[in-house]
């Protein structure tokens, strides 16, 4: 009863109720396209090699399905995210890119103008390097340079096309557009992947499918706990007042888990390229490049001990990586010395920074070793159960778990705004 008067209360409010169904029509737009299939392909083949590879079935969650259909939306957002991670790098070497980037809304607005152009050509690649692995797999044959043209042009405006709708929920819907479109790709295809275990379920599997049940409820409950986890840094800061001066204090909420599924999302990018790209040469006619591609692929195979090892400490650098970015301890102690604030016992300037530093990388520590975890989990429930095919890994239950997490905050903070509202008009009309 009481999530039904929440939902009727939700209904009530009429911006929020525009932003929820503008969401849910962007969900049915990306549904509708990733069912558009690009000509040519055997699509019974093309699933049947998507089950039979844990890699392409990694792929095929971040594409949201759509790679195993081989539709228009087959790249999903991945060219986006390695023109972020592309563009994040630059930052660090170009200054005046990182200059750009601290100028507010107008530089952030210019930096995600030049991923959106960067996104074109690396669109363009992937969609290239996609044909050439599926006609290395039989699954496509030779075409004209024409129809080649028009499957990488139809191929990259999908991905543009999935960044538009992204920018579109982040500005007129609910949570951020990118995590939205990825978590509508990997909760879309969750019937589809049930439906299929279902019908080839084996009765001795049972014992198998009890330990992925507890694992994912344990996954769950620990990826709500860490994402909420804060550690609060008192700061005090002092106002002058003709009566006299007064100490004030507030607290910097410095989350355990300051860099959020993003990591994760940049370390399968990275993760992927070499069996990626040691797939588009395994039949080469150079015997050297074949068997060289040959050895990189079964090295870097996702149930291998060199993928996991390489993809842990993928994650757990770019959670550092990002997590410097997004909690900078330099700008903060700037700040607080502007504003006359101060940590307790903690000289302004370089020694609130030195201090800062010293508890993020603590604090950071945890949750990139939890991040690490989950990225490897498929592979530890692998070696627990013996099964090479799962429906939804560590990875994507992260994604799902934490989008959930932060759009229920929006809708909390847009349902607090109402109430408020709601009181100062009725505040105004009583004559406070």
């Amino acid at each position: 009863m009481k999530y039904l008067d929440l939902l009727k209360k939700i209904y009530k409010i009429k911006d929020l109720r525009r932003k929820i169904l503008f969401t849910a029509f962007i969900f049915f737009i990306f549904r509708v396209f990733a069912q558009v299939p690009v000509p040519g392909v055997d699509i019974g083949s093309l699933k049947r090699i998507f089950a039979e590879s844990q890699l392409l079935s990694l792929l095929d969650i971040f594409s949201g399905g759509t790679l195993a259909n081989f539709s228009v939306l087959s790249l999903g957002l991945n060219p986006y995210i390695n023109g972020s991670i592309i563009m994040q790098l630059l930052q660090l070497v170009f200054p005046k890119l990182e200059e750009l980037s601290k100028e507010g809304e107008s530089g952030r607005e210019k930096i995600n103008q030049y991923t959106r152009y960067l996104t074109v050509p690396l669109a363009a690649i992937q969609a290239f390097g996609i044909y050439i692995l599926l006609l290395n797999s039989n699954i496509l044959t030779a075409v004209s340079p024409l129809t080649l043209i028009s499957l990488v042009l139809a191929i990259t405006a999908g991905t543009m096309l999935l960044v538009w709708l992204g920018e579109l929920i982040t500005e007129r819907g609910i949570g951020n557009g990118i995590s939205m479109i990825i978590f509508a790709g990997i909760v879309g295809r969750l019937p589809i992947s049930l439906f299929q275990q279902a019908s080839i379920f084996d009765p001795s599997q049972i014992r198998n499918v009890i330990i992925f049940v507890v694992m994912a409820l344990l996954v769950v409950v620990s990826i709500v706990i860490v994402t909420e986890a804060r550690r609060p840094i008192r700061v005090q800061y002092s106002r002058r007042s003709q009566q006299g001066g007064s100490t004030n204090s507030s607290f910097i909420p410095l989350r355990l888990n300051q860099a959020g599924v993003i990591p994760i999302i940049f370390a399968v990018s990275l993760i992927l390229l070499p069996s990626t790209f040691a797939r588009f040469f395994e039949k080469s006619p150079n015997p050297l490049l074949a068997n060289f591609s040959q050895d990189v692929a079964r090295a870097f195979d996702p149930s291998g001990m060199l993928y996991n090892i390489t993809y842990f400490f993928l994650v757990v650098a770019f959670t550092y990586f990002y997590t410097t970015v997004a909690f900078n301890t330099k700008q903060i102690s700037e700040m607080l010395m502007k504003q006359g604030s101060f940590l307790p016992g903690i000289r302004p300037g370089s020694p609130t920074k030195k201090y800062l530093d010293y508890i993020s990388l603590r604090i950071t520590l945890f949750g990139a070793l939890f991040l690490g975890l989950i990225a490897v989990l498929p592979s530890i429930g692998q070696s627990l159960t013996g099964i090479t095919t799962l429906m939804i890994g560590g990875t994507g239950l992260l994604i799902v778990v934490s989008v959930i997490l932060e759009t229920t905050k929006q809708i909390e903070s847009q349902l607090v705004m109402s109430d408020y509202d709601t009181f100062l008009t009725g505040a105004g009309r009583r004559g406070f």
